[in-house]
Parts: structure tokens; C-alpha cells; sequence
């Protein structure tokens, strides 16, 4: 048996914050943000992460044609979740109304659903599970200094799901190449946000994000080809092989220069870029890109898909996916966000103003 996607749905906030709204509290414009990094504008959310998780989730059940109770299983990957203990997984399963099923929680950062994926697929495969919710969610906003140029102008917020069930051993996943580079974990990473931060100090509450722009993309990009390529030869399948390449939403330097590496220079269109109206949505961004693949007719029945991915850690993934015959989903969900009366500008106000007030403290 395989794991193939028989749902998918995608919930990202109202509030758009865009390269000239960031202009006008930080030294940059747009033009500096979009050559160097291809996001246009990227969004903010009114909401915890977990309720971004719950409509994607139940977009995805419509989806799927099912109901929620038909869910035996979920996974919620994510890297900001509202709460640590109990799991975030839990408090979806409940916002969903499901008892007693399986419900777990996976950080691995901008390669979470790749990860998740293989999880649900050994699942099925061994007859643990029959239908899995895998969800990516991330309320990446709340970790952002907005007072530094290299980092606040990449991540946004949003939230991607997908409902997996057996199928044809031809269809679904493939195979999923796994990995993580921790020797360099420290060019993506918030040190001090955990059990090891400091609660008590005059440091209390002021998050770091490490961020080393240049290391990044020189392993990513290395990283997510030779996974892409081990994916395949697993597989027993090859670069020409694949109708559409469906990468992590990091950077469009790292994405061209991906699809150049695997010899899509030629067939740009065939690798998805949904990258400049949300920015870096970190385990989102791959659920959030398949669906709006979807939603735009790139995906066609019987595709072979890749995906591959890089992130925080430094985690590196990629899978290949047999797309099956249905495109189109079979139900609609009326789930909605609750309404917000702040723009994204005015909802970050309050971070930008405490990261002013550190920079003051310090100088």
C-alpha cells in the first residue's frame, strides 16, 4: 500500500503585509526585497497557529469527501506552535471534535511535511492507520525582529494540510529521502525559545533568530538536488521523468537555482513558485504550494511530482509522489477565520515596537 493524497486545502490570514509596508519602518525597499529574495508581500495572522491548522484541515477533509470522524490519525508539523506541552496535534484533534485517535507533533522545520509525509506512509503501510490528516502550520511572525533587514523580510504566516489514505502501490509516495546537517544548525536557528531560555533576566521574553543567509543557500541548494536525485533512484525513476517539481518556498535565488541543477532551466514553468505573495511559510509552504498547484490546473492526473525541501536544523528532504486521476476536490468546507478588523502593519506594531525598545536598552 501507498500513501496517496485524496484531500488538500490551504488557510492563510487577510492581513498582507507588503516589501513597501516594511519600507516603512526599515531601512529597505522593494526593489532590495524582491531581487534578492522574489517575495512581493507575505501575510500576518490574527490567530494562532492552530486555528490557521484547523480550516487548512478541514478544507482538506472536504476535500477528501470525508468528515472529520473519518480520520483515524493526524500530524501536525509546525515550528511555532502556540503551546509545547500538550502537544499542538492534541489541541487541533480537539478543535476538530475527533476523540481517541492518534495525534502527534513533528518540527522539522521548512522540510516538516516532506518528514510528515514518510511518517503517514510507514503508518498506512503497516496497517496502523487508514486515513491520516498531515498538517503544516506555522505562525512564523510571532518570532520575527523587525528591526533586522536579512530575516524580517523573509517568513510569513499560513497553514497547508493534506488527507492521506492507502492506495495503488503506483500512486502516492514513491519514495522520501531524509537528512539533517546539524553540524550547521546554527545558520537557521532560535537558541533561546525552550526549556533552555531564559525566563527570569533582563533578557526574558527578547527571542534571537540566527540567520545566515549565505551558508544557507549554498548548502540548501546542494542539499535538495542530491536528495531530489536520491528520491528518484529509489523510485527507479529519473529527472525526466518528473511533470512537476513543487519545492519549499524559501528564496527564489534557491528555487531557480534548484530547477537550473536538475535541468528544468529549460522547463521553468514545470517548477512551482506560489513564493512572492507569502514569502518563507516554513512546514506550510509545500501543503500550501500543492494546493494552489492544484487549484491553477498544474497538477495533472497521473503526474509525477517532486518535492523537495530545506530548513531550520539543518533539515534536508525530498520525496516523489504519483499524483492520481482526481484533481478536483469533492466537497468544499464553509470553515472561515474569524474576521480581523487590523491591518497587518498595525498587527505587528506592538512586535516592532519591543524590538525598538531592545535596541534602545542596548545602545
Amino acid at each position: 500500500m501507498a500513501a496517496v493524497i485524496t484531500g488538500w486545502g490551504k488557510c492563510v490570514p487577510p492581513g498582507i503585509l507588503t516589501n513597501e509596508d516594511i519600507a516603512g519602518f526599515m531601512d529597505t525597499s522593494d526593489e532590495w526585497i524582491r531581487t534578492r529574495t522574489g517575495i512581493h508581500e507575505r501575510r500576518i495572522s490574527h490567530v494562532d497557529m492552530s486555528e490557521l491548522a484547523y480550516v487548512a484541515s478541514c478544507r482538506a477533509i472536504a476535500a477528501a469527501g470525508l468528515e472529520a470522524g473519518d480520520i483515524d490519525g493526524i500530524i501536525l508539523t509546525s515550528a511555532s506552535p502556540e503551546i509545547i506541552i500538550p502537544n499542538a496535534a492534541s489541541r487541533l484533534q480537539e478543535r476538530l471534535g475527533v476523540r481517541g485517535i492518534g495525534a502527534m507533533d513533528i518540527n522539522s522545520g521548512c522540510c516538516g511535511f516532506v518528514y510528515s509525509m514518510a511518517v503517514a506512509h510507514g503508518l498506512i503501510a503497516t496497517g496502523t492507520h487508514k486515513r491520516i490528516l498531515v498538517a503544516g502550520a506555522e505562525r512564523l511572525s510571532f518570532f520575527i525582529d523587525w528591526t533586522q533587514r536579512d530575516s524580517a523580510v523573509l517568513f510569513g504566516d499560513g497553514a497547508g494540510a493534506a488527507v492521506v489514505e492507502a492506495g495503488p502501490e503506483d500512486e502516492g509516495l514513491l519514495a522520501a529521502e531524509l537528512g539533517c546537517e546539524s553540524e550547521a544548525g546554527s545558520a537557521l536557528m532560535i537558541p533561546n525559545f525552550g526549556s533552555g531560555m531564559d525566563r527570569w533576566g533582563p533578557d526574558a521574553g527578547r527571542l534571537v533568530l540566527q540567520f545566515d543567509g549565505q551558508e544557507i543557500f549554498k548548502r540548501a541548494v546542494r542539499a535538495m538536488c542530491s536528495l531530489s536525485e536520491a528520491a528518484l533512484d529509489v523510485a527507479g525513476l529519473s529527472l525526466k521523468d518528473v511533470d512537476l517539481i513543487i519545492p519549499h518556498q524559501a528564496n527564489l535565488r534557491i528555487i531557480e537555482s534548484v530547477g537550473k541543477r536538475l535541468g528544468f532551466a529549460d522547463r521553468a514553468d514545470q517548477v512551482f513558485v506560489n513564493l512572492q505573495k507569502y514569502g518563507n511559510t516554513s512546514a506550510a509552504s509545500i501543503p500550501l504550494a500543492l494546493t494552489e498547484a492544484l487549484e491553477q490546473g498544474k497538477v495533472k492526473p497521473g503526474a509525477l511530482i517532486l518535492f523537495p525541501a530545506f530548513g531550520a536544523g539543518l533539515t534536508r528532504a525530498a520525496m516523489v509522489m504519483r499524483w492520481g486521476q482526481r484533481v478536483d476536490p469533492i466537497n468544499t468546507s464553509p470553515v472561515e477565520l474569524p474576521p480581523c478588523e487590523l491591518s497587518a502593519r498595525e498587527l505587528i506594531q506592538t512586535s516592532l515596537d519591543f524590538c525598538r525598545e531592545g535596541i534602545e536598552a542596548v545602545r
